[in-house]
């Protein structure tokens, strides 16, 4: 097989031409996947900032939280 002198150099050319151009389609991909997914992410953090950080402790059911310290300090009254 006769092999002609530019030929390889040629393959590799386009061959990293090729690898760069799926590395961009990558990048884009992720930019464009991560912009979509941040605004789900906001609006999940913003409904969460909402809920209390532990109900059960709020009701009075749990230790912990500002309902055990209210209850604490009416039975040291007493």
């Amino acid at each position: 097989m006769a092999h002609q002198a530019g030929s390889s150099a040629q393959r590799i050319r386009i061959g990293l031409t090729g690898l760069a151009f799926a590395f961009l389609l990558v990048l884009l991909g992720s930019i464009i996947s991560r912009s979509s997914h941040d605004d789900t992410t906001n609006a999940v953090q913003q409904a969460s900032a909402n809920e209390p950080n532990e109900p059960l402790a709020e009701l009075g059911v749990a230790p912990g939280g500002s309902g055990d310290t209210t209850n604490n300090t009416s039975a040291k009254k007493k």
